[in-house]
């Protein structure tokens, strides 16, 4: 056991060794040193920000080292409905796109578009873009600062990259994939749930059926799984006496009519 965790040491410190070159070989600061490795292969081909190099870019466990050894902070750019089950100890947040509450017309519409079309089960609110975003960060962040931008699942936090890029900022790291492809010893933590179930929600969260908690499951093993399995037992149960308490009251209702 002993040898087990001298190794593990010696690999963290060979990691974090290598971090500090490849930090600066990208452009960041001067690092204490440490651990990080980059691979290109899976960028996004089709986006500017990413094609055209304005951004460099972190894998989650990356961004962790990065965090740790430049003593910056992660911008989370999620909307507030990830953000308050898990983020990262020390970020800043502030949502490029948020949820859209306002009640006129327009967003109503919206709002029972997106949940007749999946909203329902994937639990996903109707988004509007943050105009407050860019001034936010303005307030924050002077243009010279290294931003390490996160979304979930890296898609929103391209376009953060984007708005950022063309108001000045040029030391931007993106990371790959979002905090969902973080595991749990990437970043420190803090909320109520893992990285990766932060992005679920509706009834599919709530059956356990999204991806996110089969792989749960399959670590976890069958305890995780029974929760998930009695309520899907106890839906059927449910909605069986609602179909059973509604002919009861049809068949008291023409009880009522006979002579």
């Amino acid at each position: 056991m002993q040898a087990d965790g001298e190794d593990y040491e010696l690999k963290q410190m060979k990691d974090m060794a290598a971090a500090r070159k490849r930090w600066e070989a990208l452009g960041g600061i001067t690092l204490q040193p440490s651990s990080i490795k980059f691979d290109y292969a899976d960028l996004c081909i089709n986006c500017s920000v990413l094609r055209e190099e304005k951004v460099k870019v972190l894998t989650p466990r990356e961004a962790g080292y990065a965090i740790q050894l430049s003593n910056k902070t992660l911008l989370d750019v999620r909307p507030s409905t990830e953000h308050e089950k898990a983020w990262v100890k020390g970020s800043t947040w502030i949502p490029v796109f948020d949820v859209d509450n306002k009640f006129d017309a327009g967003t109503l519409s919206r709002q029972i578009t997106s949940f007749v079309m999946g909203g329902w089960w994937s639990g996903v609110p109707t988004l509007s873009y943050n105009n407050q975003f860019l001034s936010k960060v303005e307030e924050k962040y002077p243009r010279d600062t290294d931003l390490i931008v996160a979304c979930q699942k890296g898609l929103r936090s391209l376009a953060a990259c984007e708005v950022l890029y063309n108001a000045g900022y040029r030391n931007i790291f993106w990371v790959q994939g979002g905090l969902e492809a973080a595991e749990e010893e990437d970043l420190i933590r803090e909320g109520p749930q893992p990285f990766k179930l932060a992005g679920i929600g509706g009834v599919s969260e709530f059956l356990g059926f999204t991806d996110q908690q089969r792989d749960a499951a399959s670590k976890e093993g069958w305890g995780y799984r029974l929760v998930f399995s009695a309520r899907l037992v106890g839906i059927f149960l449910a909605a069986d006496a609602l179909f059973i308490g509604a002919q009861q009251v049809g068949q008291y209702l023409r009880d009522i009519r006979s002579p």
